[in-house]
C-alpha cells in the first residue's frame, strides 16, 4: 500500500528561500534610497533654518556674523538675543560632510553643503547657500 507522507520536498523549500531571499534584497535597496533621501532633505532644511536665523541676526545686527561665529554645535547670538540655539551638523554618511559657513564681510555669507542625490530640485553634489538663495 502507499503511504501517505505529509511535508514539503527540498525543492519547494529552497524555492521558497530563494524567493525570500529576492525580496528581502530589493527591500534593503529600498531602504537605503529612503535613507539617502531623508539625509538630503534634513540638509536642505537645515540650510534654510540657518539662512533664517542669519536674515534675522542680519536685520538686528546690521551685518552678517564673522565666519569664526558660527560654528556646528555653537549657537548664532548676538546682544543677549539667540538667533539659533544650536547650529546643526551635516548627517553623515558620507564622511566629512559638513556644512562650511563663510563670511568675507557682513554684508553677505556663504554656506556650503552636498546633496547625495536630486532634492527639492537642487541636483546632486556641491551647493552654496547665499542670502539670495540655494544655488
Amino acid at each position: 500500500m502507499f503511504k501517505n507522507k505529509k511535508g514539503f520536498t527540498l525543492i519547494e523549500l529552497l524555492v521558497v528561500i530563494a524567493i525570500i531571499g529576492i525580496l528581502s534584497t530589493l527591500a534593503v535597496v529600498s531602504l537605503n534610497n529612503a535613507r539617502e533621501k531623508s539625509r538630503d532633505a534634513k540638509r536642505v532644511a537645515d540650510v534654510k533654518q540657518m539662512q533664517t536665523a542669519l536674515e534675522l541676526y542680519f536685520n538686528d545686527q546690521g551685518g552678517y556674523p564673522a565666519t569664526a561665529a558660527v560654528v556646528a554645535g555653537g549657537t548664532i547670538a548676538a546682544g543677549g538675543v539667540t538667533y539659533m540655539g544650536l547650529v546643526p551638523t551635516a548627517p553623515t554618511p558620507p564622511a566629512g560632510n559638513t556644512y562650511a559657513y563663510t563670511s568675507a564681510n557682513t554684508a553677505t555669507y556663504n554656506i556650503a553643503f552636498t546633496l547625495e542625490g536630486t532634492t527639492g530640485g537642487l541636483p546632486l553634489g556641491a551647493h552654496i547657500a547665499t542670502p539670495s538663495g540655494i544655488q
